[in-house]
């Protein structure tokens, strides 16, 4: 088997020796599908979950968030539900990808109801947000990004980013109280308290929230645990070294360091954090640039290993790497049939190692169990938590 090395980008001032007949454009990288094995999926799919609570006529949207608040409740941002054509196609399976409707692109059957629902691991669904719809009707555009739990919170708080209105909340763990909301809706902005198409956001041992933001802005926001901003890097989108173009996932791993899918420079960002109460200049350079993806879209970070969702011409995929960003191995996800995947938008795995990943264009979500045979290196383990003894 060849030996794989770094996968890096360095990005260095250069001179130009002779007029444009001489300029060239750099050699693309090689993309990761060529340099790591794919494998076997190490995941069975179940069957018919989560069940539809949809009202006739509609079924589920593009599920583009998935937060575990404990193995027994699932919670899902969706971008509304779909409205179903009538009459309706044979083959409808309760999910709109079914009949061939891509819920991201067919904007025109977008209704936002039913964006944030809670399900247990029978898929039945056991709570439904309906009384938040409100703050994300009438969005220009595809609304809730992501929904993410700080695993430092002892409230257990929710929070939303929604894309399409320029902000995110903070909800009660039940759902029962919207505590926060930051941004202006529907007003971009790029000060320190507004944002423009905001995409994740990511937590910090000591209750500071970074932001993506993210679609346009091209940037990550810090703030503190009261939300007040402290400084920000990245800035105006652009692909040189430490700029974004789509601030698209964002998670913090071992020693504090930051992990974001530069989306459409289709690479991976690593930068340092400082672990003090400030933070260093907002201009922070990466210590890594990985390259070679098609469109990164979710990240997850364990103790030795990042796991990277991405979809390209190939399909949608998750990929392991480990924490130098050495390419691990691609597990390819089927793109026929009733388990088929068009994109991994967002994924989330349990304490118990069951794998849900939230499909955008499909229309829902799957529940993903490891299977019996599996090869344990391929099981993604639960995302990096700092001990309280560390912290």
């Amino acid at each position: 088997m060849r030996n794989i090395g770094l996968v890096f980008v360095a990005v260095a001032l250069g001179s130009v020796l002779a007029g444009p007949a001489l300029l060239q454009e750099p050699p693309a990288p090689p993309r990761l599908r060529d340099l790591a094995p794919v494998v076997p999926v190490a995941y069975e799919m179940v069957p018919g979950w989560p069940q539809p609570f949809a009202e006739s006529g509609f079924a589920f949207g593009g599920n583009s968030g998935v937060a575990i608040d404990s193995p027994d409740r699932i919670i899902v941002a969706q971008r509304g539900e779909t409205r179903l054509p009538d009459p309706l196609p044979s083959g409808f399976e309760g999910w709109a990808g079914s009949i061939g409707i891509n819920t991201l692109r067919e904007t025109e059957m977008r209704v936002f109801q039913n964006v944030i629902y809670a399900v247990n691991p029978q898929g039945e669904v056991i709570e439904v947000w309906d009384q938040w719809d409100h703050l994300f009707q009438g969005a220009d555009g595809p609304g809730p990004h992501r929904v993410r739990i700080s695993p430092y919170d002892p409230e257990r708080r929710v929070w939303v980013v929604d894309e399409s209105q320029h902000q995110f909340f903070v909800f009660s763990n039940d759902g029962s109280e919207l505590l926060h909301t930051f941004g202006e809706k529907g007003v971009q902005g790029s000060d320190e308290t507004h944002l423009a198409g905001p995409q994740d956001v990511a937590f910090t041992p000591d209750g500071r929230v970074l932001v993506a933001d993210g679609f346009i802005n091209g940037r990550v926001m810090i703030l503190d645990a009261d939300l007040n901003y402290i400084t920000e890097f990245g800035g105006e989108a652009g692909s040189g070294r430490g700029r974004f173009d789509v601030v698209h996932s964002i998670a913090v791993g071992p020693n504090g360091r930051i992990f974001v899918a530069d989306r459409n420079n289709r690479r991976v960002q690593v930068f340092n954090e400082s672990t003090r109460s400030t933070w260093y200049h907002p201009n922070i350079s990466p210590i890594g640039t990985w390259v070679g993806f098609d469109l990164p879209l979710d990240i997850i970070v364990n103790e030795y290993e990042v796991w990277v969702t991405d979809v390209g011409p190939d399909g949608a995929s998750i990929m392991k790497f480990d924490l130098n960003g050495n390419p691990q191995a691609i597990q390819q996800l089927p793109r026929e049939g009733s388990s088929r995947y068009t994109e991994m938008h967002s994924f989330a795995v349990d304490s118990n190692g069951v794998l849900y990943g939230a499909d955008n264009q499909q229309g829902r979500i799957q529940k993903m169990v490891p299977k019996s045979d599996a090869d344990p290196t391929l099981l993604i383990g639960q995302p990096y938590v700092v001990a309280p003894a560390d912290r």
